[in-house]
């Protein structure tokens, strides 16, 4: 085997390695986009009823209907919004969202059953088309804090008394996504995370408590003792470079570059291709001379 071909040969690995990490990356999810509902931390389309004194951080949205009960004990820290039109376009950027999130792909199938569980990010349903949490699910970002995880139900999820969504390696609450055919019931003491697309009705039991949102298209939320805390995120930070070859007033200014790691791959796979064919170049054998070296004439 001449050192060329192993050169190619070398190229040929590379280049595999180089698109499958590509291919990875680009097939990690995304966020799922909730437009205006964003900063609603309990949105519903029938009522929003309450018993005991319950703690909202975030909006709270009714659309189409217009009554609240119970709210004499509800302490909360946002708008109030019934039947408004803040209200309709919260629940007309619901149903995006929701719709986008159970169109998601490609989906992995995993067992109904989510306690006792550690799952990275990706795109989940079951069989069953349900989900249920016994214990403590666990959900681990890898490091990456834009980690995304989302979960089909193509009807209900329902949680065990005192269950708990754990997150761990930099997962956050604002990447998690529930999306649920018909209603989500979180069950005493349950303490949740993510954000909750019901397509009918949302109930939390006495003392659950939800980081993220409760957010149901047609029906109810219903809550008991509940604390429910919306995940503000911010968009994901740029790394900063730092680049001393400018500067201002002696000092070095940082650079902001946002740069997707399939194309970076791409070109560092560019520049391996070309350093490699210049070297395989230079390795070739020479099969001619130019007539300036050829030898005397006879």
């Amino acid at each position: 085997m001449t050192r060329a071909t192993k050169l190619f040969g070398i190229i040929a690995l590379t280049a595999s390695l180089a698109i499958a990490m590509a291919t990875t990356a680009l097939a990690a999810p995304t966020s799922v986009g909730l437009g205006t509902a964003k900063s609603f931390a309990v949105l519903a389309g029938e009522t929003i009823t309450n018993t005991g004194p319950t703690k909202i951080t975030g909006d709270i949205g009714l659309h189409p209907g217009s009554a609240v009960t119970g709210f004499a004990s509800v302490t909360y820290v946002g708008a109030l919004h019934l039947a408004d039109g803040a209200a309709l376009q919260a629940k007309n950027d619901l149903v995006t969202a929701y719709n986008d999130a159970a169109g998601r792909t490609p989906v992995t199938t995993i067992a109904t059953e989510l306690g006792g569980q550690v799952v990275k990010a990706g795109i989940y349903n079951s069989t069953a088309g349900t989900f249920g949490v016994t214990g403590t699910l666990t959900l681990d970002a890898e490091g990456d804090p834009n980690a995304v995880f989302i979960f089909q139900a193509a009807s209900t999820l329902i949680s065990a008394p005192g269950s708990i969504v754990a997150l761990i390696n930099g997962a956050s609450a604002c990447n998690v996504f529930w999306q649920v055919g018909s209603s989500a019931t979180l069950d005493t003491t349950t303490s949740f995370k993510g954000t909750i697309m019901a397509l009918t009705s949302i109930a939390l039991k006495t003392g659950a408590t939800l980081e993220g949102r409760a957010l149901a298209r047609n029906g109810a939320v219903t809550l008991d003792t509940n604390v429910i805390t919306s995940a503000g995120c911010s968009p994901p930070t740029a790394p900063t470079i730092p680049n001393t070859s400018l500067r201002d007033g002696g000092a070095p200014l940082a650079l902001s570059l946002t740069l997707p790691l399939s194309l970076i791959l791409i070109g560092v796979l560019a520049v391996m291709v070309a350093t490699a064919l210049f070297g395989a170049a230079r390795l070739a054998p020479r099969h001619g001379r130019g007539r300036g070296s050829e030898g005397p004439q006879r």
